[in-house]
This record gives structure tokens, sequence and C-alpha cells, in this order.
């Protein structure tokens, strides 16, 4: 199973519009983020986990022919504002996308893309269409040769969900992790996990809190995600962490 970090960076990406800071002004490449989604692909099957604003872009660099399903996280912008480009893979495959997604967040997807749920005698021609599936806690879903269990999380007061396949998970957006949830996670070797900044954060985990997680699940190798300008730089950061800790960044393939 290969993993590719699509974007690693938070709602705004990084550079952020009209900051001059050095972590906006570098010119490494590994401080360059885009909006925080993966691709997950094995040799029978494709998907994604969120399809953010710059959805178009990732697909575009990683060339991307099919995709088998998406799974969103939760319905904030940065992670569904791309869904209306999955309609060059409802061309491509004569299919409508399978969209796993909480209730609520399904309910989001179907306002802010409501010209796609029209009737079909009123759909306007080319948009997109979704197959809306809903994720149920403890229930798993099975994509092909994936088997994916979602894991319960919370983003201040929102609902989110995390995901595991075998000994890798990827969890981000949240600040509160139950203790059911966290044993879900027991036995997990490779973790990307979000870390929004080095202070702490009211509805994200910053960087100790992240670091925390990974070592208390003794992980293999951690990465951390949802990275902001206000974290520091790539090079920088990473010096402070522990060996089989590091940022994430964008284009990074894990082999699991």
């Amino acid at each position: 199973m290969t993993i590719t970090v699509l974007g690693s960076g938070t709602s705004q990406g990084v550079p952020v519009i009209g900051c001059e800071c050095d972590v906006c002004m570098s010119s490494d490449k590994h401080d360059k983020r885009l909006r925080t989604s993966i691709l997950i692909q094995t040799e029978k099957t494709a998907i994604c986990i969120d399809a953010g604003p710059d959805f178009r872009q990732q697909m575009l660099r990683e060339n991307v022919k099919h995709l088998d399903a998406i799974l969103i996280t939760h319905h904030h912008k940065d992670h569904i504002g791309g869904l209306d480009d999955v309609r060059s893979f409802n061309f491509l495959q004569h299919i409508s996308m399978p969209i796993y997604a909480s209730p609520v967040s399904q309910e989001e997807i179907r306002r802010e893309f409501s010209y796609a749920f029209a009737e079909k005698d009123e759909r306007y021609p080319g948009a997109p269409t979704f197959d809306l599936i809903d994720i149920v806690d403890n229930k798993s879903i099975a994509i092909n040769d994936l088997k994916i269990e979602p894991i319960r999380l919370k983003h201040l007061e929102m609902l989110c969900y995390g995901f595991r396949i075998g000994n890798f998970a990827y969890i981000t957006d949240f600040n509160y992790m139950s203790d059911e949830s966290f044993n879900k996670l027991k036995g997990v070797e490779y973790l990307i996990i979000e870390a929004l900044r080095r202070e702490k954060h009211y509805s994200h985990l910053c960087l100790s809190e992240a670091v925390d997680i990974a070592q208390r699940l003794n992980v293999k190798k951690a990465w951390f995600t949802h990275v902001g300008h206000q974290m520091g730089r790539f090079e920088d950061t990473n010096k402070i962490l522990p060996s089989n800790l590091t940022l994430a960044y964008d284009g990074l393939k894990i082999e699991v």
C-alpha cells in the first residue's frame, strides 16, 4: 500500500496570502503546503481522504486517473471544497463517485453542492454526481481490498473521523479523542497525525500533543500534517523532534 501526502497544510495553506514570515517566504519546497489530504493506493484500489480546494491540482500533480472513493473526515471547506472536480472521474469511470461521510457532513455537502443533487431532468449538464454513503461508528468500510476502520474524534464541537487501515492510521483536525478511539489505534505502526503549530490551539492538536499521542502509541514512524506557518520551517522543526517523528510534506510517499 502506498500513501501519498497530497497536501499537508492548514485551511489557508502555506504560504498564506499576504504573509511575509520566514516560513511563507521560504524557498524550501517542504515549506509549500496545499490543503490537507492523502491518496491511498494498492494494486486494486485508489481512494482519497478528503478533497479540499486544491483537489484538482493534487490529482494532476500525482497523475491520478482512477479513484474508487473519497472518505471525508469532516465538512469544513478545506476538506470538501474540491468535490466539484470529481466530475472528471465521473466522466472517465461512468459512475457516481462514492463519498463516505457522516450524516452531518453529508448535509453540508448537499447544501454546498446543491446543483449536484437536482432531479435528473433539472441537473445542469456536466455537474458532478455523488453517491453519499454513511460512516457508521464501529462498522468497517470495505472498498475492494481495503478494510477501513473509522475512528471517532472531536474537532471542538464537530464530529470528525480518522481512519485506520491495518497498521496505518490517519487522524487530523481534532482536539479530543476518547479512550475508546485511542484504543482502536493501538498496534498502529505508521501514523499521520495533525500538528497545527507549537502553541496550544482550541480545536487542533499542537506539536507537543501530537508527539505525545504518537509516543503513547509507540509507533515506528509518525508524520505531522495540517501544519501551519506558525510551526516554523520544515528543516528547523525536524531538528527538535525525535528521529522517528517528522513533519510531513506535500508529495511525500509512504510504503506500508
